[in-house]
């Protein structure tokens, strides 16, 4: 079984799949910090919950935004799964794709990830938005390579970001208004907060289309997606797997390129 690891800025994600099926996912806090042992004892805990044994895992992949994360999760596969993982952005990872931006060490790990699942689902040139802490719009183009894209500060943080710099601003939760104007402090907060970025989901969108010069796919994906996708038609498509997704098709790529490798070096060739 595989080992998928999706470490954000706001909650890491494991996921353990047998083949192309998800057997079982979990989700945690991404708290600075944290052990490999510390996330060792919780993981395995909650699967033997699921009947799943450690040694089940055989294999593993990590991508992850938060740097000072992937030493701990690489012991965390080492020592408690045996199962040295492949880390999205290490050199010998192919993902299949050109980056074509002016530092491509700069791009997150996600962002790719999502690029390499995005165009094996939907084909085409394509917008992906990543509703997490940061909300990010990714251009891919028809072969598959990431062009660039838009980052903008995530929901929930704009949210806070406003309660901690006005004193009068109360903490709200996201959600859906019943109208434009707001009729108190409260509703239109809410109101500039959502329709502010179903707004910006369309304007970006539609700018991104025009300097790209073609109709494009956006795929939605992230937390709050769902909130979003359901405001505007500019989304075509929900996709809540999209990142894991992407983790088990690079890791399928890679062993293929393992195993190719490994059967060329093995083989005899007789004249």
């Amino acid at each position: 079984m595989l080992l998928a690891i999706d470490c954000g800025n706001t909650n890491t994600v494991f996921a353990v799949y047998d083949g192309d099926t998800k057997f079982r996912e979990w989700r945690a806090a991404s708290k600075s910090g944290r052990t490999a042992d510390e996330m060792g004892v919780w993981l395995i805990q909650l699967m033997a919950l699921k009947g799943l044994r450690p040694e089940s895992i055989t294999e593993a992949i990590i991508a992850s935004v938060v740097p000072a994360a992937v030493y701990d999760l690489r012991l965390l596969c080492h020592t408690y799964f045996s199962a040295p993982p492949l880390v999205i952005g290490d050199p010998d990872v192919d993902l299949g794709l050109r980056v074509l931006v002016d530092r491509p060490e700069e791009v997150g790990a996600d962002r790719l990830v999502n690029t390499v699942a995005a165009h094996t689902t939907y084909k085409g040139p394509l917008i992906v938005i990543d509703f997490g802490t940061a909300t990010t719009f990714d251009v891919v183009d028809a072969d598959g390579n990431y062009c660039g894209g838009v980052i903008a500060p995530g929901v929930n943080l704009s949210l806070e970001a406003l309660h901690m710099a006005a004193a009068q601003l109360p903490r709200v939760a996201i959600g859906r208004p019943r109208s434009v104007i707001g009729k108190g402090t409260v509703s239109a907060m809410r109101s500039g907060i959502y329709l502010g970025y179903v707004s910006m989901i369309e304007g970006l969108t539609a700018r991104i289309q025009q300097e790209f010069g073609a109709a494009m796919t956006v795929v939605a994906t992230g937390g709050l997606a769902s909130l979003f996708t359901e405001a505007t038609d500019v989304i075509h498509h929900l996709d809540n797997d999209l990142t894991l997704r992407g983790l088990l098709q690079i890791h399928r790529r890679n062993a293929a390129q393992r195993t190719h490798t490994r059967s060329d070096h093995g083989s005899v060739h007789m004249t």
